[in-house]
């Protein structure tokens, strides 16, 4: 299947809309439907003189034409005749820098409802009144890396009454114009990869898209939430999801802001400059501990069990803190927990070493061991120290603590580790030549 951007000669200026789907889409091409209702065969009753049509083309009712260097429409009759059934529409990476060449295609496709034209040169394009009509069906539409006009941005969405999914990244923007006319209809603003830096920015979108239910922008360095809990209450009604990674939250009261968002359940705030002081640990926990309704932090489902801990955390990380110094979490997390007592440290870690007396006939010496060795390499430890060869010596383990009924427990297994003795500071190595 023929997948991949089509090659567009270096000299070559620009195709329309209909040279490119007539080559890709050929019976040559595309052979064959791909299972049911995903392609059809239409037989125009009209060609125009000089059409590059053929006598059919099997379109699937996805168009994927990116990067094929398109520019214009071409035959508006053709469009209509051939694109009726399509749904969805990717014109990415071409050269469309006409909303009225753009208009013509959308307006020849009725039951179009994803437009994708990222990357068309766009940059201080006008959109005409007139040509925003054609995109009224669009329910997702995504202009990533145009560089398209907020201008434009505004007067697309107020003639898209079932706009559901935006995209605007990479748009290089440094502030927005709010709209007298609201778009209702709009679930997904998808702004990553700008410049926006203050809230009151931000604060636009909660009036355009009451509706708004994900917020994605990430890589904007937003210095800030400003708002208080009723401004925010009443701009983003039925938020519930948000994404700040990478953004340049610096304050605590930020992220308790969050809880302001009267339906949020969802946040992503990774690679933000208040959290990279703390361990990895020390950032879930306490942002956890911070979001009393967030079900899920950075993509991952947060237990009642992984809650619990992490609010008790929080209670005992804030310990030492001065009494005007303590967030106000900290307080309904003891009153619901109470004050929590340190916990206690216990180092679990295997002892690496053990000083033991070493008891050989009437000698006796305090030698430092290593616990990660074995029988055997304690044997050749020991020659120097008793003067014996290790063929000719046999080792019992006394430990100081117990008193056993079978006396010292005989070490004949050489690859036993030390450690499983759990050998102490203390006990007894006793080493008892072999008799002849």
């Amino acid at each position: 299947m023929w997948d991949g951007a089509m090659e567009t000669p270096e000299d070559e200026e620009g195709r329309t809309f209909m040279e490119v789907i007539s080559e890709k889409y050929s019976p040559e091409n595309f052979p064959y439907r791909r299972g049911p209702g995903m392609g059809v065969v239409v037989v125009p009753t009209t060609i125009s003189q000089g059409s590059p049509m053929k006598d059919r083309l099997n379109l699937p009712s996805v168009l994927v034409l990116n990067g094929c260097g398109i520019i214009r429409a071409g035959d508006q009759a053709e469009i209509a005749a051939f694109c009726a059934h399509v749904m969805e529409l990717d014109l990415s990476h071409n050269k469309l820098q006409d909303w009225h060449e753009i208009s013509k295609i959308v307006s020849n496709i009725p039951n179009l409802e994803f437009l994708n034209l990222s990357s068309n040169p766009l940059a201080g394009v006008a959109l005409e009144p007139r040509y925003t009509e054609a995109f009224s069906r669009v329910r997702r539409l995504v202009l990533n890396n145009t560089q398209v006009s907020w201008e434009t941005v505004l007067q697309l969405t107020r003639e898209m009454p079932d706009l559901e999914e935006l995209f605007l990244c990479l748009n290089e923007y440094t502030c927005v114009t709010a709209s007298n006319e609201a778009c209702p209809s709009l679930r997904l603003l998808h702004i990553t990869d700008n410049s926006l830096q203050d809230w009151a920015e931000v604060r636009k979108f909660g009036s355009m898209f009451p509706s708004l239910d994900t917020l994605v922008m990430a890589n904007n360095n937003l210095a800030s939430i400003q708002d208080g809990k009723e401004i925010l209450k009443r701009l983003f009604p039925n938020l519930r999801s948000i994404n700040l990674h990478n953004s340049g939250l610096t304050r605590w009261e930020d992220i308790e802001k969050l809880n302001f968002f009267p339906k949020l359940e969802e946040v992503r705030l990774q690679g933000i400059p208040l959290l990279q002081t703390y361990t990895n640990t020390e950032r879930r926990s306490l942002m956890i501990a911070q979001l009393p309704s967030v079900s899920s932090l950075n993509g991952s489902a947060v237990t009642d069990s992984e809650r619990e801990d992490a609010e008790r955390f929080f209670i005992r990380y804030h310990l030492d803190y001065p009494e005007e110094e303590l967030p106000y979490r900290y307080h309904c997390l003891v009153t619901k927990y109470g004050k929590l007592e340190p916990l206690a440290e216990i180092d679990l870690r295997p002892r690496c070493h053990a000083q033991v007396e070493v008891h050989c006939e009437d000698k006796v010496e305090q030698v430092n061991i290593r616990l990660d060795q074995t029988v055997a390499e304690l044997k050749k430890q020991l020659t120097t120290v008793v003067q014996l060869s290790t063929n000719n010596m046999r080792l019992y383990y006394i430990d100081k603590d117990v008193c056993s009924a079978f006396g010292p427990e005989e070490m004949k297994y050489s690859t036993r580790a030390l450690h499983s003795y759990s050998i102490r500071d203390g006990d007894e190595i006793l080493v008892v030549p072999k008799t002849k």
